[in-house]
C-alpha cells in the first residue's frame, strides 16, 4: 500500500457537500469512485481535511488515502484528473508517510468569503459570491475584525448541527479587502480550526456591523453570551471557499 496526499479544487455548486451521503453527489463519493475504478477494487476510503457544505467551494482541499499499488506522483495526478468531472481538478499528488492524515495532521486552515455589492444579484456570479446590496462602512468592519483575531469561545458562531463540544478556536488572521473592479469585498480568515458554519456566521455578523446594525465591538459581547441566536444570520454557502490547509 502507498499513502497519498492529494490537493484539489472544486466548484461546490452541484455537490451536496464534501462528505459522502447516500444517494447524493458528493466530492468524497466522486473521489472514492475514481480511485476504486483505478485500482479495480470495490472501495478505497478517502480522508478529507474537513467537510465543506453543499454549495461551498474549495481552492485547496486536501485528502489522504492508502492505494494498493505504487503509482508515481505525477501519474497519480494525471490518472485521477482523467476520471474527474469538470467541476473537480486534482492540483497536486504527493506520496507521504503512512502517519499523515489529511484531517488530524492539519495545523490550520484559510478560508475566503466573497461578497458581491451590486444592487441586484449578478446572474453570472450568484453561485460564487454572497450578496449584500446595503451600505457598508469598511472601517467599522476592520475595527471589528481586531476582535475576531485571537483565542475565543466561538459558541455563538457555531451552527446547531455541529457535534464538537469544545468551541474554543484561535484565529491568526482576519482581514477584509475592497475589490472595486469587481464590486466585491473579500474576507479572509486563517485559524487553527473552524466550527460548523463558523465562517459564514462571522461574515453575516461583520456585514451587520458594517451596516451599522450592530455595535463595532459586538463580538466581545457575543463571546460572553455563548448564544447562537444572538449572532443571528448565516451568509450564503455560495461565497465561501476553502483556500488552503496548513500542515
Amino acid at each position: 500500500m502507498t499513502h497519498y496526499k492529494l490537493t484539489l479544487a472544486y466548484d461546490g455548486t452541484k455537490f451536496a457537500g464534501y462528505q459522502i451521503q447516500p444517494r447524493q453527489r458528493t466530492v468524497q463519493g466522486v473521489l472514492e469512485k475514481a480511485l476504486g475504478k483505478m485500482a479495480k477494487v470495490d472501495h478505497i476510503h478517502v480522508d478529507g481535511s474537513g467537510r465543506t457544505d453543499s454549495g461551498v467551494h474549495a481552492l485547496g482541499q486536501v485528502i489522504s488515502f492508502d492505494y494498493p499499488g505504487n503509482i508515481p506522483e505525477r501519474s497519480m495526478m494525471l490518472a485521477m484528473n482523467s476520471l474527474m468531472p469538470l467541476d473537480v481538478e486534482i492540483l497536486k499528488a504527493e506520496i507521504v508517510p503512512a502517519t499523515f492524515h489529511a484531517r488530524y495532521s492539519a495545523k490550520g486552515k484559510r478560508y475566503v468569503y466573497r461578497v458581491a455589492r451590486g444592487r441586484f444579484t449578478d446572474p453570472f456570479n450568484r453561485l460564487y459570491t454572497g450578496h449584500y446590496p446595503y451600505p457598508l462602512d469598511l472601517d467599522r468592519i476592520r475595527e471589528a475584525l481586531k476582535d475576531v483575531v485571537g483565542t475565543h469561545d466561538f459558541t455563538s458562531f457555531a451552527a446547531s448541527g455541529g457535534v464538537i463540544e469544545d468551541k474554543v478556536r484561535t484565529i491568526y488572521e482576519a482581514t477584509v479587502q475592497d475589490d472595486p473592479a469587481h464590486n466585491e469585498i473579500r474576507f479572509e480568515f486563517y485559524g487553527n480550526g473552524f466550527l460548523y458554519n463558523m465562517v459564514r456566521i462571522l461574515v453575516a455578523t461583520l456585514l451587520e456591523i458594517g451596516n451599522g446594525r450592530r455595535a463595532v465591538h459586538d463580538f466581545q459581547r457575543l463571546y460572553q453570551v455563548k448564544d447562537r441566536q444572538q449572532a443571528r444570520g448565516t451568509a450564503p454557502a455560495s461565497g465561501l471557499y476553502l483556500k488552503e490547509v496548513y500542515y
